[in-house]
């Protein structure tokens, strides 16, 4: 056992549980003790009892699973919680859904306020792309601007092309499209560049709007045992952020990222203000090179198999990306790249080798966000270049439904290549990438350890042989998450010394079958010794 101090006054104590600590040395136990913030002693229930007194809250486990709390290693947090209230739309399966559910929303929307949100699937009817002619006339007194589920798309009614000036003679831009129909009139369906014509019209929600949107979104990963979350979002997500801790509302940890293109900013105020808390850190920067596979922009070496003449778009031009990475790693900060094509991963390797050779050895931690299709050559180098793969489980079953009818069987054999990259030493940090997919660790696992579609049609999994074990992918969720983020030193393990940030299960994930973990559910999750979701209380 971990010796609890003498002088410090145990004030939470969990036994008679199972413990998985993520300590390599002390894998697993029975029991540990939290004075404040702090895991104070790790043991048995024997042990443990000795060190509690009548001031000591107790909780007592029941024999059940005690884990570190989950770290959502890529979300977006406070969209996320608008997406909470915004249109529904992911589980449309016809036009005419879809659009019986956009005019039920507008219905219940002011006039002139944009309608927002989605996360609509065109997969699910066939293919499909919406356009602005099924929405238009159940929305005719406010503009809608609704994306589809990965973000890389978006439908426009008439009325937001209107207010953003687009029509037929609106030009292209670079890495981005248009979708025009067969006269050249804009169909309502922009892709990544091109939705910044729309979105920089779209009236910027206040920050009383953001703060409640980050509540909800603070409540509701609390539900799903997340303690800890990387962010990937913008200045003003972060003055959020600091706002809601300087009042003591934060009840989730948050690492927050903001875009490559303002590394000097972030650097500036790193030198003022340091790094952040335990509560609240910055250091890391996001960048973008290419866009997603079902919107038919995430950047391949060939052609995508349904559309031969096309082979996805680069977003930022890699020149750039490497400049802005190297002048930001050149002052001390982590830089993040979201890549999802074969391509766009090895151009982001490239970079990253480049700027490694130049800038010199430090631990740097750079990181790929998504790493969902690969060049065999390109797996082993994640580790040659000590490079994060943070990748989101759920995208797997997800776009494993359709993927092998845009990009073939023999680009699927690598995609979401989890076992490849743990067998050549990689190191996984897995998230949600929640808004666009749910923020659902649980489910993450069951995605990792099964590959089952969610259609149900590869009960042995799709590409099995990519299939890990559930406590790889418990790790990827926790101490290899925190280490993603500059963080092992705090958090991510049940240690001593460590924040007791823990999450109780009601059943033992690690010894039932792999298939039954997305009925697991989370009892409690606590957060620095304190409670922050009893499922009990909550009935």
């Amino acid at each position: 056992m971990s010796d609890c101090s003498k002088n410090a006054t145990v004030t939470l104590a969990v036994v008679n549980a199972k413990v998985w600590t993520g300590d390599r040395k002390q894998p697993l136990a029975q029991a540990f003790t939290v004075s404040g913030e702090k895991i104070t002693a790790v043991g048995s229930t024997a042990d443990i009892r000795k060190l509690i007194d009548d001031r000591t809250r107790v909780i007592d486990a029941g024999g059940r699973l005690v884990t570190p709390g989950f770290i959502d290693a890529h979300l977006h947090f406070i969209e996320g919680g608008f997406r909470l209230t915004s249109v529904q739309l992911r589980q449309a399966r016809t036009q005419a859904e879809f659009t019986a559910r956009v005019k039920d929303y507008a219905g219940k929307c002011e006039p002139d306020t944009w309608i927002t949100g989605g996360d609509w699937d065109h997969s699910l009817w066939g293919g499909e792309l919406p356009t602005r002619q099924w929405i238009d006339t159940v929305t005719p007194n406010n503009p809608v601007w609704i994306n589809r589920l990965d973000g890389h798309m978006a439908l426009a009614n008439s009325l937001a092309l209107k207010a953003a000036g687009i029509d037929r003679n609106t030009p292209d831009i670079d890495g981005g499209t248009i979708i025009r129909d067969k006269t050249g009139a804009p169909t309502g369906i922009l892709k990544d560049n091109a939705m910044y014509l729309i979105e920089k019209v779209i009236p910027e929600p206040t920050t009383k709007m953001k703060t409640q949107a980050l509540d909800a979104a603070m409540r509701y990963v609390a539900e799903q045992g997340i303690t800890s979350v990387h962010h990937m979002g913008v200045w003003d997500d972060l003055a959020v952020f600091i706002q809601a801790h300087e009042r003591g509302l934060l009840k989730t940890r948050i690492y927050a990222a903001v875009p490559l293109t303002t590394w000097q900013r972030l650097a500036e105020k790193v030198r003022k203000d340091g790094r952040g808390d335990q509560w609240l850190r910055w250091g890391l920067l996001k960048a973008y090179i290419d866009g997603s596979l079902g919107s038919h922009t995430a950047a391949f070496f060939e052609p995508f198999s349904d559309t031969q003449q096309d082979s996805g778009l680069i977003v930022t031009s890699p020149e750039d990306l490497y400049e802005m990475i190297k002048a930001a790693d050149s002052a001390g900060l982590q830089t993040a790249a979201h890549a999802i094509g074969d391509r766009a991963n090895h151009i982001m390797l490239n970079i990253y080798e480049k700027v490694t050779r130049e800038n010199g050895a430090r631990d740097r931690r750079c990181r790929i966000e998504h790493v969902q299709h690969l060049k065999p050559s390109d797996i082993p180098r994640f580790n040659r270049l000590s490079v994060i793969a943070s990748m989101q489980p759920y995208h797997a079953i997800d776009d494993g439904r359709w993927a092998e009818e845009v990009i073939g069987r023999q680009r699927c054999e690598i995609s979401y290549a989890w076992r490849s990259l743990i067998d050549n030493g990689v190191r996984l940090a897995f998230g949600s990438d929640w808004y666009v997919a749910p923020p659902t660790p649980l489910e993450g696992i069951y995605a990792a350890a099964t590959r089952r579609t969610l259609d149900e049609k590869n009960p042995d999994g799709w590409i099995p042989s990519q299939k890990i074990r559930v406590e790889e992918a418990l790790r990827a969720y926790t101490a290899d998450a925190a280490f993603a983020g500059f963080a092992e030193t705090i958090q991510g393990t049940l240690e001593k010394g460590k924040l007791a940030d823990f999450v109780l299960l009601d059943q033992d994930i690690l010894t039932i079958p792999p298939t039954e973990i997305r009925s697991v559910h989370v009892l409690m999750t606590v957060i620095g010794g304190q409670i922050i979701f009893d499922r009990d209380s909550e009935k």
